[in-house]
């Protein structure tokens, strides 16, 4: 079994960024031993886009959305989703 090196104590996040990014962490942890952590609370990562439609749609997924009394962004989402769900 290779002896493993102890890792520094850092005085900032910023320090520990900067030495992670030019050390090998297989010196420094028996990943061996890793468990899966479950994070359950952890949202996914979102991107924006910028999609064009046309008013009246948009108008009409608005009343939709206030029907349902959620935001339509999030209407659409829904909308998208299920529709790729299904489709598989």
């Amino acid at each position: 079994m290779k002896k493993l090196k102890k890792i520094p104590n850092f005085k900032t996040e910023k320090d520990e960024r900067e030495f992670w990014e030019s050390h090998d962490s297989s010196e420094y942890l028996d990943l061996s031993k890793a468990e899966r952590v479950v994070l359950p609370n952890l949202k996914p990562s979102t991107k924006t886009i910028s999609i064009r439609l046309p008013e009246g749609l948009l108008d009409r997924i608005k009343i939709e959305a206030n029907k349902r009394d959620m935001p339509y962004q999030s209407l659409i989402k829904v909308w998208l989703a299920k529709e790729i769900q299904e489709s598989r």
